[in-house]
């Protein structure tokens, strides 16, 4: 179950079967195989003209466009698919067998290769029992211990080593201030934590991608591997790390905002550090926090700091936005988030407060990967305004990565270094 779905042998070996499956869809002759060719070839083609348009400009399923490697393989499922119900027709019982096995093989393969751009399931299991939550546990009332605003940091207090193991546990956060109900968050405990004499520790909000939910981070992002580098790399010591759900659902879209589509901003600002607060038994120094967060999540962790700089004065955005969006045209977002009011809407914006304000108490990482031209462009952009504004800021561009899971892989343990003396894990 831990074999890699992102390298190794088995994504070339998909690869090799679903050229295959394409061969064996081929292979077919007489006039319905030539008209399923056809009509194959010319839906893979509109599939890739249109894909991108139709998702983002017409449905508004997405803010950005897809990659064109990822459209691609789009296009190659969709071709495979019609030449497979081409073969369906007209043709003998062993014929259809192979039309439907050969399909199979074609989709598989077009998945794996999308997988092997997002990774999004990094490894078999992960694939298997991405829905399986028998591994989950549920916290139960935190420690024992109240959480306490710390004069010093973790790393002058703590003499380690850490002992046992690190663990993930999940609790919901409940909208006591904003109403809003989020899925339960997924939570990282350091081995330090859970100690016999543990350390008070500082606290790391993420936020995932969307479409997507806490358990986004458990998966894909290897939330806890990561962690637990982190920790290793810093004599045992990593912050409480809590991933929590501004959206809802994989689909919905908040922005991170307080807005007619839900309190977001004030869950994520009050509703969410007083739950932490009372239950994880932290350092509640909030000089000590960060909010961080992947592509939607990165969007969400510079809006987090720009607004609230006192609850989260330290930020990793990895690979996010320019600003807030729910669509590709931003006259669509201010309407439906704040019924048309564009001022109501820009008052709001990272780029907006950083024109306007001075932070020079906030530290932030920004991230991309090499291949995300757009979301490139607004790395720098937003960090340059960060510069600008009196942030202390640092940036990585993460080599050979599109806006994949790689980029937070890569990015956020040199993110918790940069950050790791403010946060009081490294001297």
């Amino acid at each position: 179950m831990g074999v890699s779905l992102i390298d190794g042998w088995l994504p070339p070996v998909l690869l090799g079967l679903g050229a295959v499956g394409l061969l064996g869809l081929l292979a077919r002759r007489g006039r319905g195989a030539l008209v399923a060719l056809v009509l194959a070839v010319l839906l893979a083609a509109l599939t890739f003209a249109g894909l991108n348009r139709l998702a983002v400009d017409e449905l508004d399923l997405l803010p950005d466009p897809l990659p064109t490697s990822v459209v691609v393989w789009v296009a190659v499922a969709v071709g495979g698919l019609v030449l497979a119900i081409g073969g369906l027709f007209g043709t003998s019982a062993g014929r259809k067998v192979v039309s439907v096995v050969c399909a199979v093989l074609v989709l598989v393969a077009a998945g794996s290769q999308i997988n092997v751009y997002f990774q999004q399931y990094p490894t078999l299991g992960d694939l298997l029992l991405a829905d399986d939550p028998a591994d989950e546990q549920t916290l139960a009332g935190g420690r024992g211990a109240a959480s306490r605003s710390m004069d010093t940091p973790a790393v002058d207090r703590w003499t380690g080593p850490a002992t046992g193991t690190s663990t993930m546990v999940t609790a919901p956060i409940p909208g006591t201030l904003s109403g809003f109900t989020g899925r339960p968050a997924q939570i990282y405990l350091p081995a330090a934590y859970n100690g016999p004499n543990p350390p008070v520790l500082p606290v790391l909000v993420l936020v995932a991608g969307q479409p997507g939910g806490p358990d986004d981070w458990v998966t894909a992002g290897q939330l806890q591997q990561l962690m637990d580098s982190v920790a290793a790399a810093h004599d045992g010591l990593a912050p409480v790390t809590v991933v929590v759900d501004p959206n809802g659902g994989d689909t919905d879209n908040t922005m991170c905002m307080d807005s007619v589509i839900a309190k977001a901003d004030t869950y994520l600002s009050k509703d969410v550090p007083t739950w932490i607060e009372a239950n994880l038994g932290i350092d509640s120094n909030k000089s000590r926090w960060a909010f961080g967060g992947w592509s939607y999540g990165g969007t969400c962790a510079i809006q987090m700091a720009t607004r609230h700089p006192d609850t989260y004065p330290n930020f990793v955005d990895m690979a996010g936005e320019r600003e807030p969006a729910l669509s590709a045209d931003r006259t669509q977002t201010i309407q439906q988030a704040f019924n048309g009011d564009e001022a109501a809407f820009d008052a709001l914006t990272p780029l907006t407060l950083l024109a306007r304000d001075r932070y020079p108490e906030v530290w932030g990482y920004f991230s991309n990967g090499s291949e995300e031209q757009q979301v490139g462009q607004w790395t720098t952009q937003v960090s340059t305004a960060a510069r600008q504004a009196g942030m202390t800021v640092q940036t990585q561009v993460v080599p050979g990565q599109g806006h994949s899971w790689g980029v937070p892989h890569a990015s956020l343990p040199p993110a918790l270094d940069f950050l790791g003396q403010r946060m009081g894990i490294r001297r």
